[in-house]
């Protein structure tokens, strides 16, 4: 890939033009909710992480075809090819014993309902994916500017008392807190909202 291009484009456009890194990065953004996505559907805690991987290997599969159709619609994605991973995972288990657990756990993970928009969970999601795409892009900033970033964005300080914080000008505080956001919505474009 062209690495001019790379700043340019978010994630999911890095991913889709199968650029390694970019698709590590997706799997560190994502993985740890798919994860729990598999656990709370049912999946014994030893099983979640194989399934993780088949979800992903999926999405690589199905990621040049996955269209944008709203907020959320990349997660809503995801977590339906969890769902159907999960259902194959119960119909693997049924196929091996149909022993105790495979029905009950099949009609639990039908009975789950996806948080709703503005939910406590759905925030806790949304802000789990925040957290996760800021520590992806925290090494492209300098120590300072990340500081007054922080400071102002996440525990809510006016720039003045950043500044005076920090040893620098209400307005560099401004501008730091403005390039590492706008870092963030270009990187999480279409994967976060």
């Amino acid at each position: 890939m062209n690495p001019e291009r790379v700043t340019s484009l978010s994630l999911l456009e890095r991913a889709r033009q199968h650029d390694e890194p970019s698709w590590r990065r997706l799997v560190t953004l994502y993985g740890p909710l798919v994860e729990y996505w598999c656990r709370r559907g049912g999946a014994h805690p030893e099983d979640a992480a194989d399934l993780a991987q088949e979800v992903f290997l999926a999405v690589s599969q199905g990621l040049e075809r996955f269209e944008r159709r709203g907020p959320g619609s990349f997660r809503g994605w995801v977590r339906g090819i969890t769902r159907h991973k999960l259902l194959d995972y119960y119909r693997r288990a049924e196929g091996k014993a149909a022993a105790a657990g495979g029905s009950t756990a099949l009609q639990r993970l039908h009975e789950i309902p996806d948080p709703q928009p503005g939910s406590d969970e759905d925030a806790d999601e949304m802000s789990g994916l925040y957290r996760r795409a800021l520590d992806l892009i925290r090494g492209e900033f300098e120590q300072r500017t990340w500081q007054a970033f922080w400071l102002t964005a996440v525990e809510g300080w006016e720039a003045p008392a950043a500044a005076a914080q920090l040893g620098m000008s209400a307005v560099a505080v401004r501008i730091a807190k403005s390039r590492v956001l706008a870092r963030l919505r270009a990187e999480a474009e279409g994967l976060i909202d």
